[in-house]
């Protein structure tokens, strides 16, 4: 994989100033404003108005003389291979692995992020200053060599450089990559709209069941639920997860308004409840416990969800492993991110038969229906 390092920002070349130059003016997910030369952006649910010479709340779109310059041929270091069930997706090809890229900046501000480093870093002087050139073919080569089935946006919001991913997953489509985003569902229709006919499956962090809560995270709640449902509408495979953090949102009463809630948009949406550990600027509590944990599962199984894990304690819950809704056996073991057994059959239970929901074949690769998925958006 051919790319070229920026270096790291100099005091006289800021971040800011590293990031306007590796832009490109695309007009897809902004309209003109009422006032001269400003733009409304529609990449995520801020809308932010965004006059001419400044950036968004995410920092890295910007208005230049009253065109929109977003993201595009850059991400923050190397892409990496995980396994795909590290995004986390249980119910995507299990075993595979998945070719990870992000961006520098976010459209929250999540005192306990735990990508900071990253998502954060136009804010802080302490966070990553390294970005990376690279073409949206140069990421689908990589994923192929590196015999990845999937190409995921990640670490920071996927959206605010919607552009530039759906650039890399036409490129990644083309060799029959599945293709995902990692989000905190924030999302407008408009973005969603953009990126849903090159997507293939979804990850959405609900960080809490309060508005409050979201308020002071940078954003509001309903915006997320919305997206939750949008996502499921459009028939892109879904996961849920939540980070449970210690008197933040891990009552009874919010764990399990958050699993009522899913299970009105689907009962088959797997829900990842996952431990938390102090990070960033949120130190002044304890890491979550099993016990904790274990609450959250019976909350979303109590709820009634087919499929409930709880993830970052790898082997100390028993809650790790696909088991199906009909008669119980276990069709896929894991331990943390990984997978010990699989006994899906063609997509369904080998006892009873009871189909389980999920991605579970390679996709074949695009060729010349790309032109069928939507507007390219650098092209």
């Amino acid at each position: 994989m051919e790319s070229e390092s920026s270096g790291p920002a100099q005091e006289t070349d800021t971040l800011e100033a590293t990031l306007r130059t590796h832009t490109r003016p695309l007009d897809l997910l902004c309209r003109p404003a009422a006032e001269p030369d400003a733009l409304r952006c529609l990449a995520c649910a801020h809308r932010c108005l965004i006059r001419p010479g400044r950036s968004g709340v995410c920092r890295i779109r910007f208005n230049e003389a009253g065109r929109l310059h977003v993201p595009w041929g850059w991400v923050a270091g190397t892409p990496v291979a995980d396994p795909i069930e590290k995004k986390p997706w249980f119910h995507v090809l299990p075993g595979s692995r998945a070719l990870s890229f992000g961006l520098l900046g976010c459209d929250m501000h999540c005192a306990y992020c735990q990508n900071w480093l990253i998502s954060q870093a136009p804010r802080e002087s302490l966070a990553a200053r390294r970005i990376v050139t690279i073409r949206p073919e140069s990421i689908a080569s990589a994923a192929h060599h590196s015999r990845c089935a999937a190409v995921v946006s990640t670490y920071n919001e996927p959206l605010i450089s919607a552009e530039w991913a759906a650039d890399v997953f036409d490129a990644c489509r083309q060799r029959g990559l599945l293709t995902g985003i990692v989000s905190n569902g924030n999302a407008t229709a408009e973005a969603l709209e953009l990126l849903a006919p090159r997507l293939d499956m979804v990850k959405i962090d609900l960080k809490s069941f309060q508005d409050r809560v979201y308020r002071r995270l940078g954003a509001v709640l309903d915006n997320v639920l919305e997206t939750i449902g949008r996502v499921h509408q459009l028939g892109l495979w879904l996961e849920v997860v939540t980070l449970v953090v210690p008197g933040l949102n891990d009552s009874s009463e919010e764990l399990g308004a958050m699993a009522e809630f899913l299970v009105s948009v689907s009962p088959d949406i797997p829900w990842h409840v996952t431990a938390f550990h102090p990070d960033y600027k949120m130190t002044d509590r304890g890491a979550t416990s099993p016990h904790h944990l274990l609450r959250a599962v019976d909350a979303g199984r109590g709820a009634g969800l087919r499929y409930t894990y709880a993830g970052n304690l790898a082997g100390r819950t028993g809650a790790e492993s696909t088991t199906c809704p009909a008669c119980r056996a276990v069709v896929i073991e894991r331990r943390g991110f990984e997978v010990l057994r699989q006994d899906l059959a063609d997509g369904s239970c080998p006892k009873c038969g009871t189909p389980i929901p999920g991605l579970w074949r390679r996709p074949t690769p695009a060729g010349a229906q790309a032109a069928d998925r939507g507007p390219a958006a650098g092209a």
